[in-house]
């Protein structure tokens, strides 16, 4: 079974999309099969990826290119009518050899309804016991069908009842950050949302209304593998004064807060593992990645990470095209670092 990883922070503006397109390229040229997978409904992975910008252009390639998207694959489930799902047909990328993308819908957001009364296990409860597991399900029949080895989920900034889901099926999580007051908020809460998504999850896999689903939830609990500091201004290589003074209380927050709450809970992976592997500056702080600032731009316009842009994509001359190939061969140091200590850690 594919490696579930999970990108979650219900503060947007996070580069969470970004991350997920970059780390997923980055980990296929390490030589892994990988599934990116854009649950977020305004579907920002999947206009990245293949270049659609607005609804109409959404729908012409959902009806004419014979991929699926998240909302088709899980209708069977979703819309009551009763038929088995089916493995996921994804994009894979024409100039990137083993990575792939399940592309996301707008209409995903109706699956939060339905999820939800699942998890308060009331109503009908026969007309919902396959909806918790259906998600995962989907995931393993298409990994059994590409042999993915990771698959990279994309989430909405929400704390939904879909978001609880996904979290909770996934293996590894992980929590994008932008260092500022907000963000900080965002981890001071997820001290309480997270333990409450693992309890309602410990339900659902013990209740006996879920022993006889067909596609039932893993057994499993999704364990915390650090934060990504990002969207910072740099200089001379770290993080300017301000950017780092609020890294470091963001740090000191997951230190003090959330990895106390997600340890009580068995969401966490060991500190002494994480140091031993990933020899972070900081305890579950995986990597520093500075603001890609206008590479970010040519990277979207030409559907390439930001490491793998060419000097004529970038299309600058002279001091500034010396500067931003400096930057742009650093993020590809940064994020094979990322990839491998992604790997060593998942292993």
């Amino acid at each position: 079974m594919a490696k579930k990883i999970a990108m979650f922070n219900h503060k947007g503006g996070v580069s969470k999309t970004t991350t997920t397109f970059n780390l997923g390229w980055k980990l296929s040229e390490l030589g892994y099969k990988v599934l990116i997978v854009d649950t977020d409904p305004q579907c920002n992975l999947t206009g990245l990826c293949l270049s659609l910008t607005n609804d109409a252009n959404f729908e012409e390639f959902y009806q004419q290119s014979g991929i699926s998207n998240l909302k088709s694959a899980l209708d069977p489930i979703f819309s009551g009518n009763l038929q088995p799902l089916l493995p996921a047909t994804c994009y894979e990328f024409p100039n990137r050899d083993g990575l792939y993308l399940l592309p996301g819908h707008i209409n995903v957001s109706d699956f939060d309804v339905t999820i939800s009364i699942a998890q308060e296990l009331t109503g009908s409860l026969r007309l919902v016991q396959n909806v918790p597991g259906a998600i995962n399900e989907l995931l393993r029949l298409t990994t059994e069908r590409y042999e993915f080895d990771y698959i990279l989920i994309d989430m909405s900034p929400s704390v939904s009842a879909t978001n609880a889901n996904l979290l909770m099926l996934s293996d590894y999580f992980m929590i994008p950050c932008s260092p500022d007051y907000f963000c900080n908020m965002a981890i001071s809460s997820l001290t309480e949302v997270l333990p409450n998504w693992n309890a309602t999850y410990q339900t659902i896999k013990t209740h006996p209304a879920f022993n006889d689903a067909v596609y039932k939830f893993p057994n499993t609990t999704p364990k915390f593998i650090g934060t990504i500091q990002q969207r910072y201004r740099p200089r001379n290589g770290e993080p300017a004064r301000s950017f780092q003074s609020w890294i470091n209380i963001i740090n000191n927050n997951v230190i003090n807060r959330l990895v106390p709450a997600l340890r009580a809970n068995n969401m966490i992976i060991e500190e002494e593992r994480f140091t031993e592997l990933v020899l972070p500056e900081e305890p579950y702080n995986l990597i520093n990645i500075a603001d890609f600032n206008s590479l970010i731009a040519q990277s979207q316009q030409h559907n390439t990470p930001i490491f793998r842009l060419t000097n004529q994509q970038i299309n600058q001359a002279g001091q500034v095209l010396d500067n931003m190939v400096i930057s742009r061969d650093g993020f590809n140091k940064t994020f094979t670092t990322f990839a491998n200590a992604v790997v060593a850690i998942t292993n």
